[in-house]
Order: C-alpha cells, then structure tokens, then sequence
C-alpha cells in the first residue's frame, strides 16, 4: 500500500526494516521504516511512515512519511491519502 502511494518504481523493491507502536494522548501510531532499494539492489532512500489513527470516535486516521537520502538527509516529507 504505501509504495504505491509514495509512488516508489515497480522495479524497486521497498523493503521494510522496522516497526514500532506508540500509545499516548488517545493516538495509536505505527511507525514503519523501509530501505527503497534499485534494481541492482543499491539503497537509493530511506523512509519513515507514521500510520496513526485517534483511538476515540470518530478515529480518525493519518499517514505521513519522511524521505531520507542514503546519507540520512531528509529530503521530502508529507501525507499520503487513507
């Protein structure tokens, strides 16, 4: 779904490399992290993706991400639809 979304090439692979959950002020928040590898399998960009949904009505739900070049830099950031 979220490569998709972050429109990564199809011939990229879009690994994911962790995942954590944080609970606090009525948010549940997922918090994946992905390595989008070329297809010579080099690293081209990291990401971090934030699936946050509010646990009270109406739940709310809210995706965001942050792209990072190969050297950490983060080069682009914001939403993606739900």
């Amino acid at each position: 779904m979220y490569k998709e979304n972050l429109e990564i090439p199809d011939d990229h692979d879009f690994v994911r490399t962790s995942m954590k959950s944080e609970n606090r002020k009525g948010q549940d928040t997922d918090i994946y992290t992905y390595d989008e590898m070329n297809t010579k399998k080099e690293l081209v960009a990291r990401y971090e993706v934030r699936d946050s949904m509010c646990i009270y009505p109406p739940q709310n739900r809210t995706i965001s991400y942050t792209k990072y070049d190969t050297s950490g830099k983060e080069i682009d950031s914001g939403r993606l639809k739900t």
